[in-house]
């Protein structure tokens, strides 16, 4: 009987150790290998996602470079992440704070170093944005520095939250079950079923919006 309705997102498995963060690195076994002479469906559906984000990313950074490459890698492991989070028996590890911030945070890091070392005065300029008044100068100033400071939170927090909200409502109502009549049952049958589906188009919105937010971050660097 479960005691919590957070113990569901426990990662814990065990005493000595825990297996359920292996699941994060199955999409090393998802992705297509490139040794094979014939192209299957499944390596011509990666590669057409790989065109139509290389192409909305290259738009978003105004140039082409290796940072379209990166942003669409990480779309995909969060994507893949959130998906296996709705087969049975699989740890959500998107659904933790510690995976979407160990994402945001030494990417907001990086861009932020490399703006202010290397564009000291461009960066300056961003904290006052154009048409300011000279007596709200200072507090512009202080609203865009706490703003940027809370970027890599407000990443992992839009991430986690929108991947535990569901799986909570989801296991709610699977507890309920046990007790319901048969009516009941197939009405929250209906109901899981319209989640799963509802679950589903978060996940591919949240990996996008990640992904997204992350490239408009990167692009007031250049």
């Amino acid at each position: 009987m479960m005691t919590n309705l957070f113990s569901t997102f426990d990662p814990s498995t065990s005493i000595n150790y825990s297996m359920n963060w292996v699941s994060t690195f199955i999409i090393f076994i998802l992705f297509p290998y490139s040794y094979w002479i014939m192209k299957s469906r499944y390596t011509k559906m990666i590669q057409i996602m790989y065109t139509s984000l290389h192409l909305e990313f290259k738009t978003l950074l105004n140039k082409s470079n290796g940072l379209t490459l990166m942003m669409t890698s990480l779309f995909l492991f969060i994507l893949i992440n959130n998906m296996m989070g709705l087969l049975p028996y699989i740890f959500t590890s998107s659904s933790h704070l510690i995976f979407s911030l160990a994402l945001s945070l030494p990417l907001w890091l990086s861009i932020m170093l490399f703006g202010w070392i290397q564009k000291t005065q461009h960066m300056f300029s961003h904290l006052i944005p154009m048409g300011t008044p000279a007596m709200l100068m200072p507090f512009m100033v202080c609203i865009e520095t706490i703003s940027n400071i809370i970027r890599p939170g407000s990443l992992a927090v839009r991430l986690t939250a929108n991947m535990i909200a569901g799986h909570l409502l989801m296991s709610l109502l699977g507890n309920n079950t046990t007790s319901a009549s048969s009516i009941m049952i197939a009405m929250l049958m209906v109901i899981q079923i319209m989640l799963m589906l509802f679950e589903t188009a978060v996940a591919m919105i949240q990996a996008y919006v990640f992904s997204i937010l992350t490239t408009l971050y990167s692009s007031e660097v250049n």
